[in-house]
């Protein structure tokens, strides 16, 4: 039974006045507007190229919606999904744009920024390569790119392939 309903019941008992159920139900009414959490924003961003442009186009998406958000006093979670030769936006030795996703990594606070990995796409390039490769460090290895593009667009994470 809510509030309201509570001091009506009561109001109309004789235990409480009617203009006091109307008070605190009011109140309540007022109080529960403000404790509303705002909606949660999800994106996922898919990089599987291995072209500049591209991870520089995913890159500015990422840092337009966290502005966005920012400036309407919400915040974001970005999840950049690199596989296949789009592993080459995180590798150490080959990325052209590790400048931009240390520093969009620095500026999304109170939003999150992570930079997703493929691991099974980095073992295939450590053995066609002969060499360990090394991801940068503001990247997160998961098993699989593909499956973490699913997994989030199965939880209602929004999707972007730029």
């Amino acid at each position: 039974m809510s509030v309201f309903s509570t001091m009506v019941a009561f109001a109309f008992a004789g235990l409480i006045s009617a203009s006091h159920a109307e008070k605190v139900a009011t109140k309540q009414t007022a109080s529960t507007k403000i404790q509303m959490p705002s909606k949660a924003h999800h994106l996922v961003i898919q990089v599987d190229q291995n072209d500049p442009a591209v991870m520089n186009l995913a890159l500015n998406n990422a840092t337009n919606v966290i502005e966005y958000y920012r400036a309407k006093g919400e915040d974001v979670d970005v999840d950049v999904v690199t596989y296949g030769p789009g592993l080459h936006m995180l590798r150490a030795d080959t990325s052209p744009v590790q400048d931009r996703i240390k520093s969009l990594k620095d500026s999304a606070f109170p939003s999150k920024i992570q930079f997703s990995a493929c691991n099974n796409t980095k073992e295939g390039m450590e053995k066609k390569e002969g060499h360990p490769i090394d991801v940068l460090s503001e990247a997160v290895l998961v098993p699989s790119g593909v499956v973490r593009l699913m997994e989030l667009q199965e939880k209602g994470w929004s999707y972007v392939r730029p």
